[in-house]
């Protein structure tokens, strides 16, 4: 299937899906996650979740982290030129809901994009191979882009792989792991 195709796809199936469920769902893909090898990193960037659009609640990631004590960040987006600006996720973070239904650090500390060592990556399908359809805007492509080439970064999915998606565009990010609540899809790493 086309990008286009699988967006209206998942769109449709994460619509029945209750907020018990993505509570679930969501609490078996933070257990998944304790089983990489990315706990000895030290800036973790996470996205929070868009309620309306039914997004994995990343709450249970933050408190691994929190656990951890890791250094969490966040992103504010930037819609005129869709680029992400990344801060330090801290008990003093004032978070505002933006136009989008995105929540966002109204500021804060900023960190570099080369600081990163793990990013969480919201998606809405994946296939076999790393690639992965968002909602085609390409904040995320152009973020991860300017990371390392170290970075480590993790899709995360109710869903199974698909075989393939078509259509794939070299500006296009593979992730090197996909995380669901059954199983977690390791690729280029």
């Amino acid at each position: 299937m086309n990008k286009t195709e699988l967006r209206a796809k998942y769109k449709a199936l994460r619509a029945v899906i209750n907020d018990q469920e993505i509570d679930d769902l969501s609490m078996d893909i933070a257990n998944q996650l304790l089983q990489l090898p990315i706990w000895e990193k030290t800036y973790y960037h996470i996205f929070l979740p868009i309620l309306k659009h039914k997004e994995i609640n990343t709450e249970f990631i933050l408190h691994i982290l929190q656990g951890k004590d890791k250094n969490v960040l966040v992103s504010k987006s930037n819609f005129e030129n869709q680029t992400l600006e990344h801060f330090l996720l801290t008990d003093a973070t004032v978070l505002q809901v933006n136009s989008w239904g995105i929540p966002e650090p109204v500021d804060g500390i900023p960190i570099p994009e080369h600081k990163i060592d793990v990013v969480f990556v919201p998606l809405l399908a994946f296939d076999q191979f790393g690639n992965r359809v968002g909602y085609g805007k390409g904040f995320y492509d152009k973020f991860l882009a300017k990371c390392n080439t170290e970075t480590i970064k993790i899709g995360l999915s109710f869903f199974s792989a698909e075989e393939e998606i078509e259509s794939i565009l070299s500006t296009d990010i593979c992730l090197d792991y996909c995380v669901t609540p059954l199983k977690t899809y390791r690729f280029k790493i």
